[in-house]
């Protein structure tokens, strides 16, 4: 089996260009990886990622967000991840099953729990090798994020909501406290992906 690695932070932590900046790197040093998102990394599950992210959806009940990321994980992880996996690929990925811990079930309130259950439905205990948290406050990432052009439903969220977001991430590396790395990633772009890639070379390495 190859290596599951993913990147998790709150919007504007930068893991989108830190985990493209390890991806490429990987690619450079010949290392055989593959890169993907969540929501979306294939076509039904970016058909389910437009429905979510849509700014017009705004009378979208929490817990239909809740399950439209668990079933879009699903199709994802059956259709990528893990044949990318059973043929010794690493696979890097934008997110996966913490997310929808610290955003639906810390910050909606729905309870880090229960959107584990719903989640353990759709990923039968495929959680990865190992993730990596960018560690920012949420007011830092928030600003980072203000020039955004397109802006999606969740980035136009309340403060108040993504600093729930950040403390719901920080109940979630308690549970997974073996499995998450934290990245400071209050530095600048090339430390942050220097410091995630030194990591992922650890993992690779064992």
């Amino acid at each position: 089996m190859g290596f599951f690695i993913t990147f998790e932070g709150p919007d504007g932590s930068g893991k989108t260009s830190a985990s493209m900046g390890v991806y490429n790197k990987l690619l450079e040093k010949g290392y055989d990886v593959i890169y993907t998102r969540e929501p979306g990394g294939i076509e039904i599950s970016e058909q389910i990622r437009d429905i979510i992210l849509d700014p017009k959806n705004t009378e979208m009940d929490f817990r239909t967000e809740a399950l439209l990321y668990a079933a879009s994980r699903r199709q994802h992880l059956i259709e990528k991840i893990l044949p990318a996996l059973k043929n010794n690929k690493i696979v890097i990925c934008d997110r996966f099953v913490d997310s929808s811990l610290a955003y639906q079930g810390y910050a909606r309130k729905l309870g880090i729990n229960q959107v584990y259950k719903i989640n353990q439905f759709a990923i039968e205990n495929n959680l990865p090798d190992k993730t990596l948290f960018l560690n920012i406050d949420a007011k830092t990432a928030l600003d980072r994020i203000q020039n955004r052009e397109n802006k999606d439903r969740l980035d136009q969220e309340a403060l108040s909501f993504h600093n729930d977001v950040f403390d719901g991430y920080q109940e979630v590396i308690k549970i997974f406290k073996d499995r998450i790395i934290i990245i400071d990633a209050s530095k600048t772009e090339e430390e942050v992906i220097e410091s995630c890639f030194n990591e992922v070379i650890k993992i690779i390495n064992g």
